[in-house]
């Protein structure tokens, strides 16, 4: 697979979704997504006009520059931005690397390249942050593991996307998740409300990752998980003794018989999701399983006009 940071964007997906649109459900004040600007005057984004100052507007918005032209006051009113804004919030921890096929990497069902959780992750992203930005909606991007790793600010302009897939590249798959504080620093850097698509193996306790998604959806964000896992991580296929190794804690080693074990993981994956699942839902988040076996564009296509048949029967 090439090394440069196009790798991600896949002409075989973006074939697939480039006729679908993400649509936030919320309509919020001055935030109607991705289709119009808002008839609402705010001070948000950019100049719309001037109006003649009376008693009880906003001194603060007085335009000095026409008062020393016209020697009268005059107030600069502006057009609130509408267009869509997303944070992709991508997880680039160390569990991101499985399978770790590093050069050698494995072949996947039928013959085809296996790509690892981050790759198709980072597939997923860049598709949509290509869709968003294709359709003038802003995207951002946030990089974490234990912290955030970058934070890239949303913008709608092509070359924003070269940025976006080139901090991608960069990723070093090192650092353990740490979702308690991690969710909080999130949310507190999500200073408008958004529509906000996290990308992850979800590899942390259920109840921090569903207090950090909680607070975002409390702060009127629209959030999206999308939960990726291999395919070995969802079926466990292992037949004989197997060494296990953690990506995040490398000391951690062990072997054993997973035909033995291959009951009790699988309850216990299961429950884990039903638990991240049933929570998404009672707060009005959508959630996504996906797993790397999943072909990208018929995962995306397939989720992608789902949510926008809910969101025509909503208007």
């Amino acid at each position: 697979m090439a090394s440069d940071s196009t790798r991600y964007l896949r002409p075989d997906v973006l074939s697939q979704i480039g006729d679908l649109e993400l649509r936030a459900r919320y309509v919020v004040e001055g935030f109607v997504s991705g289709l119009h600007r808002s008839p609402y005057q705010g001070y948000s984004v950019e100049f719309a006009q001037h109006k003649e100052y009376v008693a009880g507007d906003d001194i603060r918005h007085l335009d000095w520059r026409v008062y020393g032209r016209t020697d009268r006051f005059y107030i600069k009113q502006f057009e609130e931005e509408t267009n869509l804004r997303t944070h992709i919030l991508l997880d680039c921890s160390g569990s991101m690397r499985y399978p770790d096929g590093g050069a050698s990497r494995s072949r996947g069902a039928g013959g085809g390249e296996r790509l690892s959780k981050f790759e198709y992750a980072a597939t997923v992203a860049a598709s949509l942050a290509f869709l968003l930005i294709h359709q003038q909606d802003a995207v951002g991007l946030m990089l974490f593991d234990d912290q955030v790793r970058v934070n890239l600010p949303p913008l709608s302009n092509r070359s924003h996307l070269k940025s976006i897939t080139s901090q991608i590249d960069g990723a070093r798959l090192e650092a353990p998740t740490e979702a308690k504080a991690l969710f909080a620093d999130v949310a507190a850097k999500l200073r408008r409300r958004s529509l906000v698509i996290l990308i992850s193996d979800l590899l942390a306790e259920a109840a921090d990752v569903m207090q950090g998604l909680e607070r975002m959806r409390y702060a009127d964000h629209e959030v999206i998980v999308m939960h990726v896992l291999d395919h070995d991580e969802r079926t466990f296929p292992f037949q004989d003794n197997t060494l296990f190794e953690g990506l995040e804690t490398p000391e951690l080693q062990l072997t054993v018989d997973p035909q033995a074990l291959r009951r009790s993981y699988l309850d216990a994956l299961g429950a884990f999701i039903s638990q991240i699942r049933g929570a998404c839902l009672n707060s009005g988040i959508d959630y996504v399983g996906l797993s790397t076996r999943d072909t990208l564009d018929v995962a995306l296509r397939s989720y992608l006009a789902s949510r926008q048949h809910r969101v025509k029967a909503k208007s």
